[in-house]
Formats: structure tokens, C-alpha cells, sequence
């Protein structure tokens, strides 16, 4: 297992890992924006902070894999 995310980080560090880096690039940044967005609107309703954050977390987490199953591996 340790080999398996050795040999993807380094992948990942050479730029080699997705076949189209900007479409991971543009994937994760829709989901970072829509993150901060919740937490934002969240905080604006008034919600304590540890709340809002932990909600947008769990959200976020299972957004994730919404926006990274049609990326193309190496």
C-alpha cells in the first residue's frame, strides 16, 4: 500500500499522474469554491463556526468523488 501511494505522489509530482492535469486543476478548484461558498453562507446564517465547518467538510469530502470520476489516468 505504502509503495502504491509512493509511486502516485511521485507521479503526481513530475505532472504525470492525470492525463489532463488542468481538467484535475478545474475539478478541484469547482470544489474548493463551493466549499468556501457554503462556509460563507453558512457563517452568514449565523452557525457557529465548528458546525459550519464540519458540515462543509463532510459535503465537501463527498463531493469529491462527483467531480473526479471522469478523470483519465497515466
Amino acid at each position: 500500500m505504502w509503495d502504491m501511494f509512493n509511486s502516485s505522489l511521485q507521479l503526481f509530482v513530475k505532472g504525470k499522474l492525470f492525463r489532463e492535469p488542468t481538467a484535475m486543476f478545474r475539478q478541484w478548484f469547482i470544489g474548493f469554491t463551493a466549499s468556501v461558498v457554503a462556509v460563507v453562507l453558512l457563517l452568514k446564517l449565523g452557525t457557529p463556526v465548528w458546525l459550519s465547518v464540519t458540515l462543509v467538510a463532510i459535503a465537501g469530502g463527498l463531493l469529491q468523488p462527483l467531480l473526479f470520476k471522469n478523470l483519465k489516468y497515466d
